[in-house]
């Protein structure tokens, strides 16, 4: 049986798109609208709404906006920042921000399927509770392989699984190791290091920079 370490998240993070501009931030939704802020100059978009830069807004509430880049749809949150660059490039590069609690808060995908994580350095994998693994899909009793998981506080059991894809922003890997915890810990989906350990990842005050090689 496997011994694996989870700890108390770290930092939180926050995705990115791609197309013809280069940075576009998320400030603030309302009533199915959205602030967005494209190479610094503020737009308000309601839903279905495209900018002059080629930024659509597809819907929005209160919590979250989905907007469309270069044909690509993407959820983000407010304070997202999303960097683009058009260039097909070397490496494929996110670059992120804390929030008020020094945490980065980040929407991706697991399996195909949108998901917001919290990112946990000192988490060995990707690690999610039962419930969000039967929410995704992952047959983690039938396909796991039994393991011992030390938290902050305590040992606890649970399973070790691959995951068939995980992505965060334009960052997506494929087989990646995941952990699900017979209960309900942890709260958010933690991006450990079996995702963050094939990055490049810089931390320079409250700006975090990820960089995928290719």
């Amino acid at each position: 049986m496997r011994r694996i370490a989870l700890l108390l998240p770290l930092n939180l993070l926050i995705g990115t798109g791609a197309m013809a501009v280069e940075q576009v931030e998320v400030q603030a939704l309302y009533g199915g609208k959205a602030m967005i802020r494209i190479d610094g100059v503020s737009r308000t978009l309601s839903a279905g709404q495209t900018s002059p830069e080629g930024v659509r807004l597809v819907e929005a509430d209160s919590t979250q906006a989905v907007l469309e880049v270069d044909g690509v749809s993407g959820v983000y949150t407010p304070g997202s920042s999303i960097s683009l660059d058009y260039h097909k490039p070397e490496n494929i590069v996110e670059q992120v921000y804390a929030d008020e609690r020094g945490m980065f808060h980040g929407v991706g995908s697991i399996n195909g399927r949108t998901v917001e994580f919290l990112l946990d350095t000192g988490a060995t994998t990707v690690a999610m509770n039962k419930q969000q693994a039967k929410s995704l899909g992952v047959r983690y009793r039938m396909n796991g392989e039994p393991a011992t998981i030390s938290t902050a506080s305590e040992q606890v059991r649970g399973y070790t699984v691959k995951l068939k894809s995980v992505s965060l922003g334009t960052i997506r890997q494929r087989n990646v190791e995941a952990t699900v915890i017979d209960g309900d810990h942890p709260g958010p989906i933690l991006l450990g290091m079996s995702f963050l350990d094939r990055l490049s990842v810089e931390k320079a005050g409250r700006t975090m920079t990820l960089r995928q090689h290719k």
